[in-house]
């Protein structure tokens, strides 16, 4: 093996998807209008939630906390990742690299469980609709938004500082256009053993824990759903849960896709290309699948924009009286 540069490293360089000049500007303009997309949809969903009483129910709580993460999920990554398709200097600094690190995991374990959360939430509201209310106490949903928060930022923090008390030897190039602890990893000129027996202990126990959640809640679903006698009722059943259910498809299955394909055809290019899709595409696609597909979601959005057209013309007759 090569001996290696072992000048401290203070800063990485971020190398992105290397592609042309003219490719990486249609990009910028791509991941701009999917990130200011993300920005409007979680902000716009948080506030209706906040606004129209008639949201203010267990559902819509968790739905309000999923959109404050994909926020905050897409927003550790988009402002970098724009500013160096945009600039020619790729570079970013040691600490300000920990720091997204953390956030970046942070808030994709806080995802994994809320979807988890949030599939139990339609079990009680299906399977018991009688003691919906008393199972699903405001108590109660603080407590089973709380845990994910607290149990995504203590993992993330302690990925964080696992992977930062690594020794980093020149080269310093980041092949990713965020700080990814696979890309990282390979960088490190000390013993890396502890971290990757962190990642498979870790990784293994949110995707097992959380995805089986989500499959018992659903069988325990479509067994009620089956089990109504009328049509109609069946319909509006799988409709509460149809909006949650194309949400964890997409969000799940691009983890399978980057987790369980083959080593052979395993590659950080393959990895970047999934990365986009789940740190810009599915923040944006979040707040699009409930209000599209959610009637009381959209009911609450025509009331709002009703009272925001309403005002000008409130001001224009106060104005001529």
């Amino acid at each position: 093996m090569a001996e290696r540069n072992t000048t401290k490293v203070t800063e990485f360089i971020l190398l992105g998807f290397s592609v042309h000049r003219e490719i990486e500007i249609i990009l910028f303009v791509i991941i701009s209008a999917v990130y200011t997309l993300t920005l409007l949809g979680n902000v716009g969903m948080i506030s209706l939630i906040q606004l129209d009483s008639r949201l203010h129910t267990p559902m819509y709580f968790f739905l309000s906390n999923l959109a404050f993460v994909d926020l905050c999920y897409s927003s550790s990554i988009a402002p970098k990742f724009l500013n160096t398709l945009l600039t020619t200097r790729r570079s970013i600094s040691f600490y300000a690299c920990a720091t997204q690190l953390g956030f970046f995991l942070n808030f994709l374990i806080s995802e994994m469980f809320l979807l988890a959360v949030m599939a139990y939430d339609r079990y009680v509201a299906i399977c018991n609709p009688l003691l919906y209310m008393v199972l699903m106490s405001q108590k109660v949903c603080t407590r089973l938004v709380l845990g994910p928060y607290l149990y995504s930022f203590s993992v993330a923090l302690l990925h964080t500082i696992v992977t930062f008390q690594l020794i980093y030897c020149d080269p310093n190039i980041i092949n990713h256009f965020y700080c990814d602890d696979v890309p990282l990893m390979a960088l490190a000129c000390s013993d890396t053993s502890l971290k990757e027996i962190l990642i498979f202990i870790f990784a293994g126990f949110n995707m097992i824990s959380s995805l089986a959640t989500v499959l018992v809640s659903y069988l325990y679903i479509v067994a009620a759903i089956l089990r109504i006698q009328s049509t109609e009722g069946r319909r509006k059943a799988f409709s509460t849960c149809a909006s949650h259910l194309t949400a964890v498809t997409i969000f799940y299955g691009t983890l399978i896709f980057m987790y369980l394909q083959p080593k052979s055809s395993h590659s950080l290019d393959t990895d970047k290309m999934a990365s986009v899709f789940y740190t810009m595409v599915i923040p944006m696609l979040n707040p699009m699948i409930y209000s599209l597909r959610n009637q009381e979601v959209k009911s609450a959005l025509k009331k709002a924009l009703g009272k925001c057209s309403a005002l000008p013309l409130r001001h224009f007759k106060k104005g001529i009286s």
